[in-house]
């Protein structure tokens, strides 16, 4: 019994990976690996046989993964800040005309369209959708929800059709397990601020400290999950952010182009959390998952909470 074990082991390890397309080697394989489990001996030895593949796995790993993920979720970002700005240019044209020289709104909004490389048919798209007929202005509206673990969102939403919105977003939140919050229940969590992104591998945090307090920013904050296992291709997905008020925002942006450091302004303003604070791994991805159920509504522009 112990030189028929012997003698299978042998076979297998002379057995290269391609020599097992061989389906008459296959077969003679199997019926000895089906006498060996029988004679309940080798049975690691069976095991090895089902090891061999002849193909790449599907997953791609965890670093990859993740750089994927956070991947999405800047295309995502743009995505959204694209369509708030075509939306911002209806609503300025319904309101002053189609005239920049003679709309000042809808001249600011264009600035900032280019400031931010929003692509040239998605203003030319949105300007012509402004003057069909039958096209309503948009509104700005914001809704509160608790979330999981004690969070609270804030969600703000560009819509020209406020019954669609407000039944999208109930929806959503009645769907993932959460609740509508009253209005101003969660609202005093956050504080509104304009903010600068910088991606981290174009500045470090000592550089970018010295430039804000010297242009009078309140903070700068450094990208969150950094891992040592990421490269730098991951790095390039990351931001510091610069937190300035209004007042001070012209400023930074002034004193980052003398030190010749490439920023994203931003598209308007940010709320950042008061008191973040932390919640279990399990409210950790409800939270995670109805931030991103919301986010796929085109009424949506952004989702904030308080989550650390």
């Amino acid at each position: 019994m112990a030189a028929f074990a012997r003698a299978f082991g042998a076979l297998i390890q002379r057995s290269t990976l391609s020599s097992l397309k061989n389906p008459s080697l296959i077969r003679r394989i199997e019926f000895l690996a089906l006498d060996l489990k029988c004679l309940r001996v080798g049975v690691s030895d069976v095991q090895q046989v089902r090891q061999f593949r002849a193909f790449q796995p599907v997953c791609m790993g965890r670093r990859s993964c993740k750089i994927a993920g956070r991947k999405d979720a800047q295309n995502l970002k743009k995505m959204k800040r694209n369509s708030k700005i075509g939306k911002e240019i209806v609503a300025a044209i319904k309101k002053g005309g189609p005239s920049p020289s003679s709309n000042t709104v809808l001249a600011a909004i264009l600035d900032k369209a280019r400031a931010l490389d929003v692509p040239k048919e998605i203003i030319e798209r949105n300007i012509k959708k402004a003057s069909e007929k039958g096209q309503d202005t948009f509104i700005e509206k914001v809704y509160e929800v608790y979330g999981f673990g004690g969070v609270g969102m804030v969600v703000e939403v560009l819509t020209d059709k406020i019954t669609r919105s407000v039944a999208e977003v109930r929806n959503v939140v009645k769907d993932c397990g959460a609740k509508l919050a009253d209005p101003g229940s969660n609202m005093f969590k956050f504080r509104r601020v304009r903010v600068v992104n910088i991606k981290s591998g174009d500045a470090d945090k000592d550089q970018l400290l010295s430039v804000a307090l010297d242009a009078g920013a309140e903070d700068v904050i450094e990208p969150t999950n950094i891992d040592d296992d990421d490269d730098d291709d991951g790095n390039e997905e990351r931001y510091y952010k610069i937190i300035t008020s209004s007042e001070g925002y012209e400023d930074v942006l002034s004193k980052l182009r003398e030190e010749g450091i490439p920023f994203e302004q931003d598209n308007g303003y940010e709320l950042l959390p008061l008191n973040p604070i932390e919640v279990d791994d399990e409210a950790m991805e409800l939270n995670k998952e109805l931030i991103s159920k919301l986010l796929e509504l085109d009424d949506v522009d952004a989702v904030y909470s308080d989550q650390k």
